[in-house]
């Protein structure tokens, strides 16, 4: 049985609330179908007080095997390094992380704020908040862009705001199941099966994308264009699989005419959510947009998308709902 202990540092609780909504797996099937002890959890812990002191010390110093340990949220170092801003069972929460990363066989950062700083982080980041192993884009963070697990792995990021919640269990299945070797990571320690693909894979306005017809106004998104040309929608610049894994079997922020805000990249919240650049595309000279495509270029992408209005069907411009 892989033991599991849950911290939750500078959080707002997301993606704790997202874990217990998981269905394939469920939270409860973590537990009878894969054999994962939950030693604790912030929500699902039985311990407290002096009793769950003595738990994490277990833990930390060695005492009890640590398999697996889950953080979400930020790490806090402020006021000036010392991590004060956020205490816990007596400490720091930052110095349980250092203890505890340090005895696990495998670290998981759940959601933004563990795995790049998320919206705690953004500028003027008061709280000095910083990612398990990432600050943003930049590698290294709270642990160091070196720190390797004792399974010698480095922090699997499974980012999010919050993270889905199956993109959790089941990765959480198959580190307890000793399949770790199977999750292939890319360049931002993100397991490939999920965010290989860009969130528009499986949104059902792409084709209004390809026509390059434009969502005007909200309320027009769940009937005609697409929403990446004046809505800022980042669906095809975003690596997650929202449209293919839909949020509760039913939807996702696309599907019911709500542009991608690119929650599962570092950078988010983009432009540190300056005036004029919410819901708002950002544009080069005014017509092209500022941020392309992975792969595109301003000149190709100019060209094309002058051919492709010219060529549109007449369908592709009208409103696919009609009272």
């Amino acid at each position: 049985m892989a033991s599991l202990l849950w911290f939750q540092g500078g959080a707002c609780s997301g993606n704790t609330m997202s874990f217990l909504n998981a269905e394939e797996p469920s939270a409860c099937d973590l537990v009878t179908d894969f054999g994962i002890d939950i030693a604790w959890h912030p929500s699902l812990g039985m311990e407290m007080g002096e009793n769950a002191q003595r738990l994490f010390w277990s833990f930390a110093r060695g005492e009890r095997p640590l398999d697996i340990f889950v953080f979400e949220g930020t790490v806090i170092m402020g006021p000036n390094g010392s991590g004060r801003y956020d205490l816990f069972a007596d400490r720091p929460m930052k110095d349980w992380v250092t203890d505890l990363a340090n005895q696990a066989q495998i670290v998981v950062a759940i959601g933004d704020c563990a795995c790049w700083g998320g919206i705690p982080a953004t500028a003027p980041n008061p709280t000095d908040s910083v990612g398990l192993q990432y600050l943003k884009r930049n590698k290294g963070g709270f642990l160091g862009a070196d720190w390797r697990s004792k399974a010698g792995l480095p922090v699997i990021n499974i980012p999010g705001c919050p993270a889905h919640p199956d993109w959790v269990t089941q990765i959480l299945v198959a580190v307890a199941s000793g399949r770790t070797a199977d999750i292939a990571l890319d360049d931002l320690q993100r397991p490939q099966t999920f965010f290989k693909t860009f969130t528009q894979t499986g949104c059902t306005r792409v084709q209004y994308f390809e026509w390059k017809e434009s969502t005007e106004e909200f309320g027009q998104g769940t009937r005609k264009g697409c929403l990446f040309y004046e809505m800022g929608c980042r669906g095809p610049l975003t690596h997650s699989p929202c449209n293919r894994i839909l949020w509760n079997r039913q939807s996702s922020k696309t599907r019911a005419g709500m542009p991608c805000t690119g929650c599962t990249e570092p950078e988010f919240p983009f432009f540190d959510l300056a005036p004029g650049t919410v819901f708002k595309t950002q544009k080069v000279f005014g017509a092209i947009p500022k941020e392309l495509p992975e792969g595109a270029d301003h000149l190709t992408y100019t060209a094309h998308a002058a051919a492709a209005r010219v060529a549109a069907p007449k369908w592709a411009r009208e409103d696919m709902f009609v009272v």
